[in-house]
């Protein structure tokens, strides 16, 4: 027989030592220990704290990792060196370029951009535009280049500018790296955008003149004439999708039409007189009767028009040819091309402007050819004719002042 080893709780056990491990024997007997007995063995102490830190460090990293949407460690950034052309489109909020610097890699997290812009004070500075950031830029040095603005050139084209005064602004913002001539050789081409740009299809003479809409744009460094036109054809197709086109369209007006109206009112009018010069047009057109635009004549003949130029054999001429113009005289502005569309309903027929000394002009509107005269004669004793700008030509006997580029001009009988 083998003798049981005797159990104790010490080397020297005593009576009552074994006694009460007898007690605890019996006691433990009358339970069911099989869920506290695992099978296997349970990891412990060290092992198990192990496995718990590895389990929440893998959940992290799941949580981390998948994008740079919300952040990137220093491996996942751009490394200075390389360079990042990044846009920032006009209206785009501190957070948002934050954001855009995140997708692009140049920064690990947006909060360390708005807050560099908040240190700066900068939320209103930040310029729109495509700008060149390298690797390893910080926050700060990012607010000041977008304080500064983009490095690329800035072309402002205002409201009324023809092709040929649009190519020497493009040349004059490109340094001339984009010439007038290569401009006009591009924006004389219209049938070379037609499919990409519907609207220039049936284009007079094949020229872009109108469609170049008015705006300051922002042309990067490597800008083409062709680039550039793209540009403005692509401004002008957002604008335009803005009109109600039905009004014009009731009186027999094609949209190529509303463009050439529109650049008249654009030079024969202000941001006051607009609606009310278009209804003028409108109602001659209506009566069969010659709109007869000094701008007309000053775009065809290239100065301020005189008694004789009201004769020059031209489509453009708008006191030999009934209707509109044979083209476009300008690139009319959004203000333009409303008022075009949504004309004020008036019966007037005529309209005479002078000149104030401080540039505004004072405009005159009749429904008779004896009122217009009479406004005429009254805007006279009070004030000099425009030297700039003038007044009604009926049938050229009055004074004319259009500019050669388009100025604006009164409409004459």
């Amino acid at each position: 027989m083998v003798r049981r080893r005797q159990v104790t709780y010490s080397k020297h056990s005593t009576h009552a030592a074994r006694s009460a491990h007898a007690r605890g024997g019996r006691a433990f007997r009358t339970y069911d220990t099989s869920y506290i007995n695992p099978r296997s063995k349970v990891p412990q102490g060290p092992t198990l704290i192990a496995i718990v830190v590895a389990v929440v460090a893998a959940i992290v990293l799941l949580i981390a990792v998948p994008s740079c949407s919300r952040g990137c460690s220093s491996t996942d950034l751009v490394q200075p060196g390389t360079t990042v052309e990044v846009t920032v489109p006009d209206g785009a909020s501190a957070q948002q370029i934050g954001q855009s610097l995140v997708d692009a890699k140049l920064i690990a997290n947006a909060g360390s951009f708005t807050d560099a812009v908040k240190a700066s004070d900068a939320a209103s500075q930040l310029k729109p535009g495509d700008y060149q950031i390298e690797g390893g830029t910080s926050a700060a040095d990012i607010v000041s280049m977008l304080v500064a603005g983009p490095s690329s050139n800035s072309l402002v084209i205002p409201e009324g500018y023809t092709v040929s005064r649009t190519a020497d602004a493009v040349e004059k913002a490109t340094d001339g790296a984009v010439t007038a001539d290569d401009f006009k050789a591009a924006a004389g081409n219209a049938s070379a955008y037609a499919d990409a740009y519907p609207f220039v299809a049936d284009a007079y003479n094949n020229s872009l003149e109108g469609f170049l809409f008015p705006k300051t744009y922002t042309l990067p460094k490597d800008a083409t004439a062709d680039s550039i036109v793209r540009m403005m054809l692509d401004q002008y197709a957002q604008e335009v999708a803005t009109l109600d086109y039905s009004y014009a369209a009731s009186k027999g007006l094609s949209a190529y039409d509303v463009l050439k109206l529109a650049s008249v009112v654009e030079r024969e009018s202000d941001s006051n007189t607009r609606a009310d010069v278009a209804s003028v047009f409108y109602n001659r057109l209506a009566g069969n009767t010659a709109l007869q635009s000094d701008a007309t004549i000053a775009y065809v003949v290239g100065h301020d028009p005189t008694h004789s130029d009201l004769s020059v054999d031209s489509p453009y001429n708008t006191y030999q040819h009934k209707g509109l113009p044979a083209g476009p005289i300008c690139s009319p502005g959004l203000e333009s091309l409303q008022a075009t569309c949504q004309p004020n309903q008036t019966d007037y027929l005529y309209f005479y402007f002078t000149k104030n000394d401080d540039g505004t002009l004072n405009y005159y509107f009749s429904k008779t050819y004896d009122e217009h005269l009479q406004a005429i004669k009254g805007a006279s004793s009070n004030a000099s004719a425009a030297g700039d700008g003038g007044d009604a030509g009926s049938n050229g006997t009055q004074s004319s002042n259009g500019s050669g580029d388009g100025q604006q001009t009164g409409a004459g009988n």
